[in-house]
């Protein structure tokens, strides 16, 4: 049975619409793992890679903040990903929002809090600088984006477009809704792992 790795927003949880979608969406035919992320870089980072060794995912597929990941660890380790509304400067999202915020969808361990501060835009900083240094030939063909065209948090098309080649659009916003997730995300990924 394929394996599918879902990396949630950075707002968001494994249990936010997209996860459960993609869960519903794919029902027998393949695993899908919607794991709470840690909402520091370095710990999510090293989370996903930890997961991804133990697990061994067929695909990373990702929304904003979870684009953000799969896009430095898929070239990396030679998996194909999907990105979904990748956001590529989080230090740029994440600097007017200093201060206490709640995520969107609940979590695992029951914690809804979290603080936006300095140490943790330094922390997205330095991952920033570096988020392309995986990027080569090989992997331009299998990590793709899917960019809503009503987003209004992440235009990173461009960006994305110089590092790979296979680029898509659905008529949605940042965060796709389950009819979305089903009408847009599942055909490619689908198409990516050849199910």
């Amino acid at each position: 049975m394929k394996k599918i790795l879902f990396l949630h927003g950075f707002y968001a949880s494994g249990q936010c619409v997209p996860a459960l979608a993609l869960r519903e969406a794919f029902g027998e035919c393949a695993e899908v793992l919607t794991p709470d992320l840690p909402m520091h870089p370095k710990e999510a980072l090293a989370f996903i890679r930890e997961l991804i060794d133990h697990e061994k995912p067929d695909i990373l597929v990702g929304n904003s903040c979870g684009s953000f990941y799969a896009q430095m660890v898929a070239p990396a380790l030679g998996i194909p990903a999907l990105l979904g509304n990748p956001h590529f400067q989080m230090t740029e999202f994440l600097k007017p929002r200093i201060g206490a915020h709640q995520y969107k969808s609940p979590r695992k361990d029951g914690r809804q809090d979290f603080i936006i501060n300095e140490q943790l835009i330094s922390e997205f900083a330095e991952m920033e600088a570096h988020q392309f240094d995986d990027c080569n030939n090989y992997n331009k063909e299998c990590v793709w984006g899917l960019f809503g065209e009503k987003d209004t948090l992440a235009h990173f098309e461009p960006l994305f477009l110089e590092h790979y080649t296979h680029s898509f659009h659905f008529p949605g916003g940042h965060t796709p809704t389950a009819e979305e997730v089903n009408t847009w995300y599942v055909p490619l990924i689908k198409k990516l792992i050849d199910l």
